[in-house]
C-alpha cells in the first residue's frame, strides 16, 4: 500500500510542498520540489527527522530576566517538545556566558543546549 505525506522543504528559502509517496518505508516518487536538495530533504526526514531548537529560559539574579537558548546541533523532531518542556522549568544563574552550556546532554541525546548571548549579574 502506498502512504503519501507531505513536507514543506525547509532546506531553501521558496519553502516547497513535496508529497512523496513511501511503500514499506521506501521513498518511491517524490513530487513538488523546485530543486535537487528537496529529494534529499525527504530522504532524510523519513530517516531520521531531526531540527535545532531556539528558546528562552529564566535567568535569576541578571541584568535580564531571560536568557536565549539553543541546541548546539540538532535533535530528533519527536523531543523538541519535551524538551520544550524541561527548559520551560529551568532557572539559570547570572552571570552566563555566550556559547555556555545551561543543560548539558539534553534529554540524553549528547547534545547540550547552549546560551547565545551573554548576560550579566545584576
Amino acid at each position: 500500500m502506498i502512504d503519501i505525506q507531505e513536507f514543506i522543504c525547509v532546506t531553501c528559502p521558496v519553502g516547497c510542498n513535496i508529497r512523496a509517496e513511501v511503500v514499506n518505508n521506501q521513498l518511491v516518487a517524490i513530487h513538488g520540489q523546485s530543486c535537487q536538495r528537496g529529494e534529499a530533504f525527504v530522504q532524510e526526514e523519513l530517516r531520521d527527522a531531526r531540527r535545532m531548537l531556539t528558546t528562552t529560559v529564566q535567568v535569576v539574579g541578571g541584568t535580564l530576566p531571560l536568557l536565549p537558548v539553543r541546541t548546539a546541533s540538532p535533535i530528533p523532531k519527536r523531543l523538541l517538545l519535551l524538551l520544550a518542556s524541561e527548559l520551560r522549568r529551568l532557572q539559570v544563574q547570572a552571570p552566563v556566558e555566550a556559547g555556555q552550556p545551561v543543560l548539558p546532554n539534553a534529554l540524553g541525546t549528547g547534545v547540550d543546549v547552549i546560551a547565545t548571548r551573554g548576560i550579566t549579574a545584576a
